[in-house]
């Protein structure tokens, strides 16, 4: 692979050209579903750097079900089903006590921007009140310096005109998942007696996306499924103008392999998926949105930070907070072992900084202390940052230690993405030349 050095001047023409928004972008994630990485040291009320990154931000399962019956849901269809003895919403003390610990970790580490993720199960089965209720909370315990972005993540179902009402008066915006069109969308998000739900949720993102509501817009979060053409995809997502598009690879690991995913084999279809959305999205003469995961892929390739779950080697920025007030870890961890998202924490006695410790044996472990030897071994590990610790799990004793499920396509995809930077790059040079100076 060839070494891919970010320099002011090709900064410069890439920004010029257009095909990056920003080489270190630092906006939470405005679909609601990846957050950032808190790869910044925080600040201690002393105002000594804090060795180990605080949260900037913090997913609240408002709601533990689910209206919806995805068959490769990692919430309900994993082997963790600790969702079953969790209650159904988020009890008002609940709300209450996480809004006065996040308020305590932004005082302690003086952060001056929090965000929020309301999550589930499906959020929007709490009711506008309960919703209503959270956010006022959550504003009116922050210092008022500190700016709280809140974010929804919805299935689109009860994405109503009152509801997105609602959440326009509350300043909350919306991402909502949607996998493609109706053949696409239908065969994994149905109803729980096998109804599709593409049509209703096609109807919420167009009022979203066309009417008074836009500034809400956050984007479209869409899970790959290989029997989906990856161009007719991207183009039906992009048919709903989303300032941003989110691409998620299924949740498996070594031991429950993905889907068209073979463990130790070499053949990358999810990266040849990626691939052909990439061209297309690269390729066209104007933007019409943001692909994030390739986004954060050209930045880090630049040299720059990514700030989502996934990529690069940023330790992961955010807590999530369960309905019954428990402080846990990723909830795609269930897809590994029952209890993988245990903390012991809990919101009515434990601050947020307990959650920072250091992870017990077993646990998986932030940033490149996580990472296998294979993968510090290997000069792609700045980028991909060894996959997404999910996908590194192995059931055989040695838990997170490995690389990821889907190293072969990871490692396509950046040599594909780096290749054609490297081309463009230097085409953009030379029609400069040397007159033009950095």
């Amino acid at each position: 692979m060839r070494s891919f050095r970010r320099t002011r001047r090709a900064t410069i023409v890439l920004r010029s050209a257009r095909l990056v928004q920003d080489a270190n972008p630092a906006r939470p994630d405005e679909a609601g579903t990846t957050v950032t990485r808190g790869d910044v040291p925080g600040k201690s009320t002393s105002g000594t750097e804090n060795p180990v990154p605080p949260f900037h931000s913090f997913i609240l399962k408002i709601h533990s079900r689910c209206d919806l019956a995805c068959d490769y849901c990692y919430m309900y269809r994993s082997v963790d089903q600790s969702w079953r003895t969790q209650p159904r919403v988020m009890a008002p003390a609940v709300v209450d006590r996480t809004a006065d610990r996040i308020a305590e970790h932004a005082a302690a580490h003086r952060l001056d921007a929090v965000t929020v993720v309301l999550h589930g199960g499906e959020p929007l089965l709490a009711g506008p009140p309960a919703l209503t209720r959270t956010v006022r909370v959550l504003r009116r315990a922050l210092d008022p310096a500190v700016r709280l972005d809140v974010t929804v993540q919805t299935n689109g179902v009860r994405l109503d005109e009152a509801y997105l009402a609602v959440l326009a008066e509350l300043g909350v915006r919306i991402g909502v998942s949607m996998d493609g069109d109706r053949a696409a969308h239908d065969r994994h998000r149905r109803r729980a007696d096998g109804r599709g739900s593409h049509d209703q949720v096609a109807a919420a993102v167009r009022r979203l996306a066309d009417g008074p509501y836009r500034p809400l817009f956050g984007g479209l979060l869409c899970t790959i499924d290989l029997r989906n053409d990856p161009v007719e995809t991207y183009r039906h997502l992009l048919s709903y103008d989303p300032p941003m598009v989110d691409f998620l690879l299924p949740h498996g690991n070594w031991s429950i392999p993905p889907p068209g995913r073979r463990p130790g084999g070499t053949d990358t279809p999810y990266a040849q998926w990626l691939i052909a959305v990439f061209e297309e999205w690269f390729g066209a003469p104007v933007r019409r949105t943001r692909v994030r995961l390739l986004e954060e892929l050209i930045t880090l390739l630049l040299g720059g930070r990514a700030r989502v779950e996934g990529l690069g080697l940023a330790p992961v920025g955010y807590a999530v907070v369960e309905t019954d007030g428990a402080i846990g870890r990723d909830a795609t961890l269930r897809t590994a072992y029952p209890g993988a998202i245990t903390t012991g924490l809990h919101v009515a006695r434990d601050p947020f900084d307990r959650a920072l410790r250091p992870a017990a044996p077993g646990e998986p472990l932030p940033g490149p202390a996580g990472l296998s030897a294979t993968c510090r071994a290997c000069p792609l590990h700045r980028v991909c940052g060894g996959g997404h610790t999910t996908h590194r799990y192995r059931d055989d004793g040695s838990a997170f230690a490995n690389p990821s499920v889907y190293c072969p396509d990871l490692a396509a995809l950046i040599g594909h993405v780096g290749a054609r930077l490297t081309g463009d790059l230097g085409q953009l040079l030379a029609h400069r030349g040397p007159a033009d100076g950095p």
